[in-house]
């Protein structure tokens, strides 16, 4: 789920190791728009934290920018947009769903599970290679297959945005103790 097509596939094949190469893990890559002037967008963060600076960002963009301009992947002109995942972030990894275990989200199959394709509830961790759901309004725990997932992604809650809140000011007092030593 970190690339949709097979476009995007072959992009995430150049983009991860440079990623790698730079301490980062590589969350979403999606290449969008028409034939005119399209977007790259590059979702990325330090796998030790899941969180990313700007300056980071940038570092990555020259980095992808380099080896594009001698690749030269995409055909025509593209704007290559690298970021955060966000707060209501998308979820790519199988591990996305253990590491935000508690928090809602809503996902989208691409097939029909028990009568549908979109759920939304509480994240209940995996199971094997299943994504446990608390479903909303329901009482058993759904098991998707990750493989079946097409779409996944946090929702903007009181409880995430807290959580966000808490881990910025965690960040900020950690740049603090560094600027004074």
């Amino acid at each position: 789920m970190k690339a949709k097509t097979a476009e995007d596939r072959q992009l995430l094949e150049l983009i991860e190791p440079i990623a790698e190469s730079l301490g980062l893990e590589v969350v979403r890559v999606r290449l969008m728009g028409g034939t005119l002037r399209r977007r790259l967008q590059i979702m990325a963060e330090r796998g030790s934290d899941h969180d990313i600076a700007v300056e980071e960002c940038a570092r990555l963009s020259r980095a992808v920018s380099e080896v594009f301009d001698a690749a030269d992947p995409i055909a025509g002109e593209y704007l290559l947009e690298v970021s955060s995942p966000g707060i209501d972030r998308p979820l790519t990894r199988l591990s996305d769903f253990d590491l935000f275990e508690g928090y809602e989200a809503r996902l989208e199959t691409d097939r029909m599970v028990e009568g549908r394709k979109r759920f939304k509830g509480v994240l209940a961790g995996t199971e094997d290679t299943n994504i446990a759901i608390d479903l909303e309004g329901e009482e058993d725990t759904a098991l998707i297959p990750f493989e079946w997932l097409v779409d996944a992604k946090l929702v903007l809650t009181d409880e995430l945005m807290k959580a966000g809140a808490e881990k910025r000011a965690a960040r900020n007092e950690d740049n603090q103790t560094e600027a004074e030593d």
